[in-house]
């Protein structure tokens, strides 16, 4: 039995898919002024008392201006049943709490730091947490491993923010002048963008990106790539002909599927998952 602590759980539920299961629950990571930021947690049944399980954050898309849980909801649900702690967290964005991208980032540092430090009572284990997203979740993702500061003040900065793995659909990478971003985030650039701040010890990465998409180019993506395998570090970029910006989404189903299953090959080569239990990627 896993103890935590009183201000956890406020939603238990056990959701069933085919003769699969999971439970879930939603937790409260972070208070900013009367601002509560919550986090909602997918776990593998039946998990063993003495084991520690990988684990994988994502941060849904939305330009730092919207979006919700709901956008990777499809991915937690088929990676918890793979044997993975999966989380997906809410974040301030423009919409909401009338934010700047800068408040999204700590947001998903604090996340990070949140997971890291109640690792125990999720049986987790530290050196396999995964952080995913995309577009501007995937920045975010990103910027978790590359980028230094945009720390919450109130943030206990000894845990590190910083994933072991990264998972990236078309992501926003490159938020200096021509690229996604700038016009919000100005010479704050050179700190803020994930392609400006890549350096040695960077996270192994899976990249997906469509080549019709508007918003990432591909040659940018390809950079990002040579960058990454400059400093030695593993990065696997595929791309999708013809897709545009959000391909990868559940709606589209075939590229849904698709990039699942590639994402689930990329973290068994990683040792963080294993080809069993065979959970069916279906509707």
């Amino acid at each position: 039995m896993i103890l935590r602590p009183k201000f956890f759980a406020f939603l238990i539920s056990c959701a069933f898919t085919g003769t699969f299961c999971f439970s879930q629950q939603r937790l409260v990571y972070k208070q900013v002024d009367s601002t509560t930021l919550s986090m909602e947690v997918h776990e593998p049944v039946k998990m063993e008392a003495d084991k520690k399980y990988p684990a994988m954050i994502f941060f849904f898309g939305g330009g730092w201006v919207g979006g919700s849980l709901e956008h990777f909801a499809h991915h937690a649900r088929y990676f918890s049943q793979r044997g993975m702690v999966c989380v997906l967290v809410d974040y301030r964005v423009g919409n909401r709490q009338g934010t700047t991208p800068f408040e999204s980032l700590k947001d998903a540092k604090s996340a990070v730091r949140f997971v890291r430090a109640h690792a125990g009572e999720f049986q987790i284990d530290t050196t396999k947490i995964v952080a995913a997203g995309g577009s501007a979740g995937g920045h975010l993702a990103a910027a978790t491993a590359l980028v230094e500061g945009f720390d919450e003040a109130s943030d206990n900065l000894a845990v590190s923010s910083r994933p072991n793995a990264l998972v990236l659909y078309n992501p926003v990478i490159d938020n200096g002048p021509g690229g996604y971003g700038f016009e919000r985030v100005g010479a704050a650039y050179k700190d803020f963008s994930p392609l400006h701040n890549i350096t040695e010890g960077a996270p192994p990465t899976i990249f997906f990106l469509g080549t019709e998409d508007q918003l990432i180019p591909v040659e940018t993506a390809r950079y990002y790539k040579t960058v990454m395998e400059k400093v030695g570090s593993r990065c696997e970029l595929h791309l999708y002909e013809g897709e545009g910006h959000g391909f990868f989404n559940y709606r589209e189903f075939d590229n849904y599927r698709e990039t699942v299953a590639t994402t689930d090959q990329f973290l068994q080569s990683l040792g963080y998952l294993k080809a069993t239990p065979v959970v069916p990627i279906d509707r």
